[in-house]
C-alpha cells in the first residue's frame, strides 16, 4: 500500500544520499522512480540532486507555483511511475503537500520526501510543518553536533563563525553558511568548541 514518507534531519545528515540510494534501488529492480527537487536550490546546477559523497541525479524541479499532482500525473500517463522522491521537501508549500497525499491516495504511488524540519531560527518550514501533519511515516535521519551529541538543529553562521539569529528564512548555502548542532549548542549559539567548558561537555557526551 502506498504511503507518504517524511525523512527529516539537520543539514549534512545524508538525506540526499539516502534519496539517491532509494532511487537506485527502484531503478535496479526495473522500476521507474521519479525524482523532484526545489527549483531555488541550484548550487549544483538546475534540477540536480547532489550528495556529499559525489553522486548526483537529474530531477524535475518544483517552485511554489508548480502543480505537483499534475506533474506526476502527466509523467505517470507517459510511463508508469513507481515512486516519487522529493529532495529539499521543506520548500514544498502546504498545498503541494496535500497534492502529495493525492498522489499517494488517488494514484497509489508512494511519495518519499527528504528535507529539513526547522530553519536556522528553529522554526518549522511550511512544507515540513505540513508533512509532519499529513505524512503516514516520519523518520529522523541522524547526524551529530561537534560535541558528539545528536544534532537536531541547523544554525546559520557568518564568515567569522558567528551564529545568525534573524533574517530571511531561505538563504541557499552549504557548509560555508550552515552547521548542524545539538539543542544545547544551538540555543547557546556555539557552532564550534570555543570554551574550556565546552571541552568538558564533549568529553562527558
Amino acid at each position: 500500500m502506498a504511503s507518504l514518507y517524511f525523512k527529516f534531519a539537520a543539514m549534512n545528515s545524508g538525506k540526499s544520499t539516502q534519496l539517491l540510494q532509494a532511487h537506485y534501488n527502484y531503478f535496479e529492480r526495473g522500476m521507474n522512480p521519479m525524482a523532484l527537487t526545489a527549483k531555488l536550490d541550484d548550487r549544483f546546477g538546475d534540477g540536480k540532486i547532489t550528495a556529499r559523497i559525489g553522486l548526483d541525479l537529474h530531477a524535475e524541479t518544483f517552485g511554489t507555483d508548480t502543480d505537483v499532482l499534475a506533474l506526476v500525473q502527466k509523467a505517470h500517463e507517459d510511463k508508469k511511475v513507481d515512486c516519487v522522491l522529493i529532495d529539499e521537501a521543506q520548500f514544498l508549500t502546504s498545498d503541494q503537500v496535500i497534492a502529495c497525499t493525492k498522489i499517494v491516495d488517488d494514484l497509489g504511488i508512494p511519495v518519499m520526501c527528504y528535507g529539513l524540519k526547522t530553519d536556522f531560527m528553529g522554526k518549522l518550514f511550511p512544507g515540513s510543518e505540513a508533512l509532519l501533519r499529513f505524512a503516514d511515516n516520519l523518520e529522523e535521519i541522524k547526524t551529530i553536533c561537534w560535541c558528539g551529541r545528536k544534532a537536531t538543529h541547523t544554525a546559520r553562521v557568518t564568515s567569522k563563525g558567528d551564529v545568525v539569529r534573524e533574517g530571511a528564512q531561505v538563504a541557499i548555502g552549504g557548509n560555508d553558511m550552515y552547521v548542524s548542532l545539538c539543542r544545547k549548542h544551538f540555543l547557546r549559539g556555539e557552532p564550534a568548541a570555543q570554551k574550556a567548558a565546552d571541552g568538558k561537555d564533549k568529553a562527558a557526551a
